[in-house]
């Protein structure tokens, strides 16, 4: 798991780092960080998907916001039984007071129509 959140941190911290760096012009002497090769670089982006360079920072910021709560799901849905535990005992229940909800191993039965 700490593999996935590597592989997804990874990314998108160079990304929106070199995005900050070279949209401000804070170059440090280097090239790639120069305001110059950041508008080349949406340039050629905007005339291949054929979309005004403006517009792709924030549609790539809206695809790192899906992507963010996709793999936080993911995350959710295989620790969900420390997250209920978590939350039963934040709200004082016991496990008495779980046993009328029903189990996930238990076969569910639909009544005949």
């Amino acid at each position: 798991m700490k593999y996935l959140l590597w592989l997804w941190l990874t990314p998108l911290t160079l990304f929106w780092g070199w995005f900050g760096l070279s949209y401000y012009d804070v170059n440090f002497g280097l090239l790639i960080f120069s305001r110059e090769l950041h508008d080349l670089v949406f340039r050629i982006y905007g005339s291949l998907l054929g979309l005004e360079p403006s517009t792709i920072p924030v549609l790539f910021l809206k695809a790192c916001i899906f992507d963010t709560f996709l793999i936080l799901g993911i995350i959710a849905f295989r620790k969900r039984r420390q997250i209920r535990a978590w939350w039963d005992s934040r709200r004082g229940r016991t496990d008495g007071d779980i046993a009328e909800t029903p189990d996930e191993d238990a076969a569910v039965q639909i009544p005949a129509e």
